[in-house]
């Protein structure tokens, strides 16, 4: 699994964001610790989704005006930047990046101590493209040895992003989480519907609608009419 792989399994735009929610949604509803998943409307000007394993691994979904901007970091990828005397990134990695995204490559979330852009796998998509998009040419170096879920250049997390995510939610959360989460309200969160109080108690019940309304506009999810 590579970038390009990634890039041509991936929803439009639209739908990624309603995906990118309902993993924040599902995250927040049964874990209430930090959060493996998160997004918020209101990442200064656009909105972010974000995901970080707490062992150095993370991706993050950047929605501007202009499209959609995905930054991914696998901490034991060999394209790691960290991995050369001149912490380079990866040959190839941000070619044919459009202009419009260019401000997030000096984005400091994305940037080490020094403020270099660290990233093992960056892909794009502009509103009016028809696919999304990943570095020209960029050529992938041999699977590592040891368990190499990610690829070669971590873009597997994303895989959860797919069009199967429902089953692959529920495989990460009983192996994160350690439950098995009932699969039609995860469904229920997954097609964007309004959260109600059945489908919250079906997968946390100490949790209730009034516990999460301020977390659910953060993240601009909506909940059913009262």
């Amino acid at each position: 699994m590579t970038a390009y792989d990634i890039a041509a399994g991936l929803p439009g735009i639209d739908r990624l964001r309603q995906r990118c929610k309902a993993l924040a949604v599902l995250d927040r509803i049964i874990d209430d610790g930090d959060g493996y998943y998160a997004y918020t409307s209101a990442w200064g000007a656009d909105e972010a989704a974000l995901m970080s394993n707490g062992s150095g691994d993370e991706w993050a979904v950047v929605f501007t005006a202009d499209g959609a901007f995905i930054r991914v970091f696998d901490h034991e990828s060999a394209m790691s930047p960290y991995g050369g005397p001149d912490h380079e990134l990866w040959p190839g990695l941000l070619d044919g990046l459009p202009v419009v995204f260019r401000p997030l490559v000096e984005e400091p979330a994305f940037g080490d101590e020094a403020g270099r852009f660290v990233a093992t796998a960056v892909l794009w998509r502009l509103v009016g493209d028809d696919r999304w998009h990943a570095g020209e040419g960029i050529t992938f170096p041999p699977p590592s040895g040891f368990d190499d879920d990610g690829g070669p250049d971590g873009s597997g997390m994303l895989e959860i992003l797919l069009d199967d995510i429902v089953d692959r939610f529920v495989e990460f959360a009983a192996d994160y989480y350690e439950i098995e989460p009932d699969r039609a309200a995860v469904e229920h969160v997954v097609a964007h519907r309004p959260l109600t109080d059945t489908v919250l108690r079906a997968l946390n019940p100490r949790h209730t609608l009034a516990d999460l309304t301020e977390d659910l506009a953060a993240i601009g999810y909506p909940i059913t009419a009262r």
